[in-house]
């Protein structure tokens, strides 16, 4: 994909532009008065965001990441699509879906009234998604970088026949160390616990993360909040088209074996992902379409 042409075509002066990122994939850099960002159009994924005036980045990145076709790039907000998790019929197809390791398309770019800046990524399908999964799509990534940083993916159904989906923004959030941090708004919920056979548990109190957690909450609220006392700050995660949340944290074993972590990377994430997963399965019938949106903001402590 020629930079050059992007530039040419889409791109804003003084605020947007493309660059020719890692591994030579195709990145936006974005600029606004309130914010920047830098997003890959390979898996059409935002790997950073920064509010103005912060020392810290909303997004952990590994340092180690892969950023190569046909491989998931660690960190940032990848997109799981049209499958969330194994896949669903044990095909051996990857997990997380198909599009969070190919070339996504420019759609468009602007400016939005209130000054932010939009980029609408988009996939549709082809003979080769087709192999994969068997379904006539459109799919748009509609990401808005402002004061706060909104994500939202848009599934068209361009075929005769209803699909179902599972998704996920399967966000990496930075922190500043993961003993000093606690997720609320899931307080009295039911969750799955993959790491406990799937078994079916209820949050008491705030999440807290001291071992290896991989948990679905189901029938969440539509905020969540990552207090963050290391870094003083909060995370504000606000969510719609999604009854299901996913938080995740590797602990040391499994970054440790992880090619593309660190050992002690675990110490400086969190995943706490807006999704439609498990038994939240989004049914989208012929010519309509499903929206899955998750806004993040920061608050200072």
């Amino acid at each position: 994909m020629n930079t050059e042409q992007l530039n040419t075509e889409y791109a804003i002066p003084g605020q947007l532009k493309f660059i020719q990122g890692a591994g030579g994939l195709p990145f936006i850099e974005v600029t606004t008065a309130n914010s920047s960002a830098l997003i890959s159009v390979y898996a059409g994924q935002v790997l950073s965001f920064r509010p103005a005036g912060e020392m810290d980045d909303l997004m952990f990145l590994s340092e180690k990441a892969y950023y190569q076709t046909g491989k998931a790039i660690k960190g940032g907000a990848p997109v799981c699509w049209p499958w969330f998790g194994a896949d669903p019929q044990g095909l051996g197809r990857p997990a997380h879906g198909f599009v969070r390791n190919r070339m996504w398309n420019v759609v468009a770019t602007e400016i939005t009234v209130s000054g932010a800046i939009r980029v609408i990524l988009g996939l549709e399908d082809t003979p080769e998604t087709i192999e994969i999964w068997p379904q006539s799509f459109t799919l748009m990534l509609e990401i808005t970088v402002g004061k706060s940083l909104n994500l939202e993916l848009v599934t068209r159904n361009t075929g005769a026949q209803l699909f179902p989906v599972t998704q996920a923004f399967h966000t990496y959030f930075k922190v500043g160390d993961i003993s000093q941090v606690s997720v609320s708004g899931l307080e009295d919920t039911d969750y799955i616990d993959k790491v406990d056979n799937s078994a079916l548990k209820k949050q008491i109190g705030p999440v807290v993360i001291n071992e290896e957690v991989d948990r679905i909450y189901l029938g969440v609220r539509d905020e969540l909040v990552i207090n963050d006392i290391a870094l003083k700050r909060r995370i504000r995660i606000r969510s719609g088209g999604s009854k299901t949340a996913v938080v995740w944290n590797p602990w040391a074993k499994i970054s440790a074996e992880m090619a593309d972590l660190q050992d002690n990377d675990y110490r400086n994430l969190l995943c706490a992902e807006t999704t439609n997963a498990a038994t939240d399965v989004v049914e989208v019938s012929p010519g309509r379409e499903s929206r899955l949106v998750a806004n993040y903001s920061i608050e200072r402590t």
